[in-house]
């Protein structure tokens, strides 16, 4: 077979046999060889500062010198079992004295697994079968997950828009829909609806931030009709704080789902609970009929949990998280001096450990509110950032440990350039 070295024959050898030429995550037209510390490079050998680090997990930079040891430290004693191993039962350990809601954990391979299962060890807890989510939250690709990620038309709250082919109307008919940071409106739903098992969101919403009070909020109406609360922390667990959203926020759900960081770059993800509602996954107490089963041929695999374990080690250290908040402001406030002396309207939206901007003077609320006056504009300013060296999603940043003083100057040269020919030509 001929040898292949530049990324246009890669991208049209995967057009040839992926469909929409990709894997369905990312820009097709960019084939990444490899990454190191906090850059990436492509197959062209073009290296780019890398802030999407593989849409969250690899908060250390790739290729971190510790999380690599302890991954050749496993290799050669086995890569995956189907059994029980010491690696995955020191990350549960790890990851119940971390979590506030978690005295059980159980692990699947993706953050959208543990979605699924949450869902529906709601449902078996409870014994009802509807689930309240918010218009614009991402929870996994599953039916109910899928219901108004991101729907194209408006239409009236409650009613649920599927946002792919190949689901039923029924799982529809199951799942409710609210504006996030509403509490109204979830209280309205709630007192309309006594067949609710769990109220399911991102505690930081994509990059919407949740409105003062507006967790606890969700935490006192859960508690008043009888409803289960899942924090979906796939993304801001381990990331907004060690304990995540449940530390930074003070807020403890009934579930929640964590993924990305737990796993160091490798597939791994879980739910966990207090062990009263988790004991629906061991048929020996519950019975047949309250069982929820669950396996997966890569849950708790001990490679993923040896970079896992490494990972949240690291994370423990002193330092860090303030760190990683400084690089994640320098970012927000280079930007925002870029933009505000251009005369450019925007707001910054999210978290320090997780943001992007929006051209707009309209607060970013909820899903419907957070959005670009021109969205040409956006794509006109992600593609001039890439061009000089920033890799990052259309939607978001994500700040690193591995960003050096040196990234962020190069950033910012990137930035004025961007401001430059996407506002000021």
């Amino acid at each position: 077979m001929q040898t292949l070295t530049t990324q246009s024959e890669w991208i049209d050898r995967a057009r040839a046999v992926l469909p929409a030429a990709g894997f369905g995550n990312f820009d097709p037209d960019i084939v990444i060889a490899r990454g190191d510390g906090s850059h990436v490079w492509d197959e062209d050998g073009n290296e780019y500062i890398d802030y999407l680090i593989g849409s969250g997990p690899m908060l250390l930079g790739h290729g971190h010198p510790e999380v690599m040891e302890a991954v050749l430290e496993q290799l050669p004693k086995g890569m995956t079992f189907f059994a029980n191993n010491a690696k995955g039962i020191e990350l549960a350990e790890a990851i119940v004295d971390a979590v506030p809601c978690c005295e059980h954990v159980r692990f699947v391979a993706s953050g959208g697994e543990a979605d699924m299962y949450a869902i529906r060890l709601a449902r078996a807890y409870t014994g009802r079968t509807k689930i309240l989510k918010f218009e614009g939250g991402y929870h996994g690709m599953s039916a109910e997950a899928q219901m108004s990620l991101a729907p194209s038309t408006r239409v009236n709250f409650p009613q649920a828009v599927p946002d792919s082919a190949g689901i039923p109307q029924g799982v529809a008919d199951q799942v409710l829909i609210a504006p996030y940071n509403d509490l109204a409106a979830v209280e309205a739903l709630l007192n309309e609806n006594d067949d609710i098992a769990a109220i399911i969101a991102e505690p930081l919403q994509r990059i919407i931030p949740a409105a003062a009070g507006y967790l606890q909020g969700l935490r006192d109406l859960c508690d008043k009709y009888s409803v289960l609360l899942i924090f979906d922390e796939i993304v801001t667990g381990f990331r907004l704080a060690y304990g995540g959203a449940q530390e930074r926020y003070g807020v403890t759900p009934d579930i929640c789902t964590l993924g990305k960081i737990i796993g160091g770059g490798f597939p791994l993800a879980a739910v966990g609970a207090s062990g009263e509602i988790m004991q629906h996954f061991d048929k020996s107490i519950v019975g047949a009929d309250k069982w929820l089963m669950q396996l997966g041929t890569l849950s708790g695999n001990p490679i993923a949990a040896a970079a896992g374990l490494k990972t949240m080690e690291i994370l423990r250290r002193k330092g860090s998280y303030a760190r990683l908040r400084a690089i994640g402001k320098n970012l927000q406030d280079m930007q925002s001096k870029a933009l505000t002396n251009a005369g450019v309207p925007h707001q910054i939206c999210g978290d320090e450990t997780l943001f992007d901007i929006f051209f707009t003077k309209a607060a970013c609320r909820d899903y419907r509110s957070a959005k670009h006056d021109e969205p040409a504009l956006n794509t006109a300013y992600n593609a001039t950032l890439r061009k000089h060296g920033v890799f990052k999603s259309p939607g978001k940043l994500y700040p690193s440990l591995a960003i050096t003083e040196a990234d962020l100057e190069q950033t910012r040269d990137a930035i004025l350039e961007a401001v430059r020919s996407t506002f000021l030509e």
